[in-house]
């Protein structure tokens, strides 16, 4: 009893320096160190499942040679801005990053190739579910634990500048409004007929009798 007790309390101890060597990365920790841009302007309203962003990034050019020597992947995410994350617990910015809501919608991943100078860049199409909000993108580089050690993003440090809108797609089509109206209208004149047929027959009913 006594060594499996040893056992469980060894366990919870791995698991604790575990979790704080890898499970607790803070944002306020992460240098930026990636640039960072997006094709929309600022205050851009784009439309989810119609429209496209270009997102490129690069190593900050006035960086030592070796700051990513590290970096064996990048992530580029889609944030919520400030103004979107208002009064929405489900959206809260948390500076520990396993707990952050801020960024929710995967833009894509890649290798990172510390030995490529040049400007990376990926054309995403926005996806349907993309909720109506203000945004930016970000970028975050991994090591080979897969643990974030920089980032980079299109917006300033207090995220308000560069910032961009979608509105998310209705999921109705023109067509379909146009049918519809229709649709109501013929119902209307057709309960107008419908009386007055009714009316007619009533006072031919009532002629006859008399």
């Amino acid at each position: 009893m006594v060594a499996r007790g040893l056992v469980v309390v060894a366990s919870l101890l791995i698991c604790c320096l575990a979790e704080s060597c890898y499970g607790s990365v803070h944002f306020s920790s992460l240098k930026r160190t990636l640039d960072v841009t997006a094709s929309p302007k600022q205050g851009q309203v784009l439309v989810a499942g119609l429209d496209k962003i270009t997102v490129t990034w690069a190593l900050n050019k006035t960086l030592p040679a070796g700051t990513d020597s590290g970096y064996k992947t990048v992530k580029l995410k889609l944030c919520y801005a400030p103004i979107s994350q208002q009064d929405r617990a489900w959206r809260k910015t948390e500076d520990e990053l396993s707990r952050d809501k801020t960024c929710q919608y995967k833009i894509v991943t890649k290798p990172y190739d510390a030995s490529n100078k040049t400007v990376q860049r990926f054309e995403w199409l926005i996806e349907r579910d993309v909720p109506k909000a203000t945004y930016f993108a970000r970028a975050y580089a991994f090591d080979s634990n897969d643990v974030e050690v920089a980032y980079g993003q299109t917006t300033d440090a207090k995220k308000a500048a560069n910032l961009f809108e979608i509105n998310a797609i209705s999921g109705r089509h023109t067509s379909l409004d146009i049918c519809s109206i229709c649709f109501s209208a013929f119902s209307v004149v057709s309960l107008f007929v419908f009386f007055y047929i009714e009316r007619r027959k009533a006072k031919a009913s009532s002629s006859q009798q008399k």
